[in-house]
């Protein structure tokens, strides 16, 4: 379920008009370069850029920003995870994670934002019953609850609006609870977005399907609980054909649970509780999270649920299974444990949105994180593999719901990202990042399966287990609510370059997968910067150099263009003329640093400019230390996400 802003009271910063102030636990200042990084020295890191670098997080006067996660890498790399108010209101995409080097040096910053707030009044015209009116449309099934409207900055398509969430619950016509989210714009009335905070998978099952397995159990007196205190006391209980609540375990007198049919209500319990405890040791054990909460608190399980439901749900705190069609199928496999209890993953980390294609890659995340729980239990009545929910039938001819290695099997999800890919039910647009995954675990022909590429070249696999690593490390790090397809591809490209290196064979097999599933980007393993051939003759005195060969700026990527400087003598003068005409479409993302032939680093714009576009300008530098031959290099380096350039021409006077 999504977290208020009013839930966590860990660190706010407050921009205001004439700059940043820091209240809470952690205090900006000047990061020491020795200290080991702890959170507190992640925090005050991060609380330094937002204090220093308005720019970097699209930030404006009248802002809040509250932590929400706080990662410390081993190699003293810190990522500091924060939500976004506006003049007290929740912003709605809004979130961002600042990123900081081991020295303590700014690193770039993952945004959900793609421009500055820039709403005229928070005033709306439309009045709150208003909106709730116009909300209910959207609605379909019985509503049971009518929120208030909130009133709300919406910045997830570009240009911040004003906009009221207003939450409806409710059930559909199948039994499914609703807990809605709609967001109008307070000003028009016009629909914006819906997201429902209970996330399911459709399906029906035809057995019991996790066979004699053990399950970890709590003796209370003389009787045995369901309830699994080696895990966060995750516990399983019976709804009894309701759907509203349990929180009491089931029990039994002797620990031997369920006959393996649907005769006895203890067997689908058997399968749920097994079914999580084998994704909370998934998420510990492989990828180093406390559980699904990241806290080390276990995860209630609640089956029986509903009379004939055909379905299971994540409802943001528990699971809920129901037993199918004629309550005879309890939907309780493992790969359905593990997508469903994935979602809470994802929204206590990036918190994808669930429309568009963050809603397409928010199921993608599940299925992914599904089949490798799958792949993990080594059950061998439910072994491991890349069909989602395949024990459940849900078809009546033995056929999965989803396929991940080639998802047009299904006959609605795309192999091939397009631009309309976002336009589709999100558990068809999943399909872009199940085929890219999949793709890059296992590659196009030496898996499980042959994984057709779109008009790409072949690709070898690094395996499931670094594939699901980066995955997972790009959802917790750099992913952001508003991630679409090309962004999931940096923010993975990012995740390999710290987990594995840049450009060996893990990033390289992400190009090539990431491609292969119609997803392209500016970033490359090219070494050599291009360059412009020097004069074939020497300059007169005060000559001219200059390349005006393209160099792309990747989006949190680098450029570097260089001129080979001959036929001079002495070193370079006090007043080297440096000129520089950069296409940018956010100038404030750059650093742009002027290199000398022997390493020198001469800074010339520093984060500069704020959201203007392009630098086209000529700066001085005291060069007179440098010898004036050799090759001399232009570098302009992206520290946020969402924009791109490129080097369009630099030059020399001497």
């Amino acid at each position: 379920m999504r977290r208020t802003l009013a839930s966590t009271g860990i660190a706010v910063l407050l921009l205001g008009a004439a700059g940043v102030s820091v209240a809470g636990t952690a205090q900006a200042g000047t990061p020491q370069a020795a200290p080991k990084a702890d959170k507190a020295i992640a925090l005050a890191r991060a609380n330094q850029v937002l204090a220093q670098n308005r720019s970097a997080i699209r930030g404006v006067a009248g802002e809040q920003y509250l932590v929400k996660d706080t990662i410390v890498d081993a190699s003293g790399a810190t990522h500091v995870r924060y939500e976004r108010t506006y003049q007290g209101l929740e912003v709605r995409g809004g979130d961002f994670v600042v990123h900081n080097a081991p020295t303590g040096s700014f690193a770039g910053a993952s945004l959900a934002q793609q421009k500055p707030i820039a709403v005229s009044s928070i005033k709306p015209t439309l009045t709150p019953a208003k909106a709730v009116t116009l909300a209910t449309k959207s609605f379909v099934g019985k509503i049971s609850k009518k929120g208030a409207a909130t009133l709300i900055v919406d910045a997830t398509s570009g240009n911040a609006r004003l906009a009221y969430k207003v939450n409806l619950q409710g059930f559909k016509a199948d039994q499914t609870p609703s807990n809605l989210d709609v967001i109008i714009d307070a000003n028009t009335g016009a629909y914006i977005d819906k997201h429902d905070q209970v996330e399911q998978v459709a399906g029906t099952g035809k057995s019991i399907y996790s066979g004699t397995v053990t399950v970890d159990t709590t003796l209370s007196g003389s009787t045995y609980q369901l309830k699994d205190s080696l895990r966060g006391n995750g516990y399983t209980c019976d709804l009894n054909g309701g759907t509203s609540t349990c929180s009491t375990p089931m029990t039994d007198a002797d620990n031997v649970w369920g006959n393996g049919t649907t005769t006895d209500r203890a067997s689908a319990a058997i399968d749920a509780h097994y079914g999580a405890a084998e994704t909370y040791d998934y998420y510990k054990n492989v990828l180093g999270r406390a559980g699904v909460f990241g806290t080390g608190v276990g995860v209630p399980s609640r089956v029986h649920y509903g009379n004939s439901y055909v379905n299971a749900f994540w409802d943001g705190t528990a699971m809920n299974y129901g037993d199918g069609s004629g309550n005879k199928d309890p939907l309780v496999a493992i790969d359905v444990a593990g997508h469903e209890m994935s979602h809470g993953v994802t929204e206590r980390t990036a918190n994808l949105n669930y429309s568009g294609e963050s809603g397409g890659l928010n199921e993608a995340n599940s299925d992914i994180f599904g089949t490798m729980v799958e792949y993990y239990a080594n059950n061998a009545s439910d072994p491991g593999d890349y069909d989602i929910g395949e024990k459940i039938n849900i078809f009546g001819n033995g056929k999965p719901l989803r396929y991940m290695y080639q998802p047009s099997l299904d006959g609605q999800s795309p192999n091939c990202w397009t631009s309309s890919v976002g336009n589709l039910d999100v558990h068809y647009s999943s399909g872009i990042g199940n085929h890219a995954f999949y793709l890059i675990a296992e590659g196009s022909t030496a898996g499980p399966h042959t994984s057709p590429t779109c008009n790409a070249p072949a690709v070898t696999g690094i395996g499931r287990d670094k594939a699901a690593k980066i995955w997972y490390r790009a959802l917790s790090t750099y992913w952001v609510s508003t991630t679409n397809y090309k962004s999931a591809r940096t923010g993975t490209l990012s995740a390999a370059t710290d987990l594995y290196g840049k450009c060996g064979a893990e990033y390289q097999t992400l190009l090539a997968a990431w491609a292969g599933a119609g997803v392209t980007g500016t970033e490359t393993c090219s070494t050599t910067p291009p360059t412009t051939p020097p004069p074939t003759t020497p300059p007169p005195a005060g000559g001219y150099y200059e390349n005006a060969t393209d160099v792309a700026i990747p989006d949190l990527g680098t450029g570097t263009s260089t001129i080979s400087v001959t036929g001079r003598t002495g070193n370079a003068p006090a007043t080297l003329q440096v000129k520089v005409d950069i296409k940018h479409t956010y100038s404030g993302d750059l650093v742009v640093d002027l290199i000398a032939p022997d390493g020198t680093v001469y800074n010339l714009q520093n984060r500069a400019g704020g959201s203007a576009a392009n630098i086209s300008k000529t700066f001085t530098v005291n060069a007179s230390s440098e010898a004036a031959n050799g090759t001399w290099s232009l570098r302009a380096s992206d520290k946020a996400a969402q924009d791109t350039g490129k080097i369009d021409l630099w030059g020399l006077q001497f």
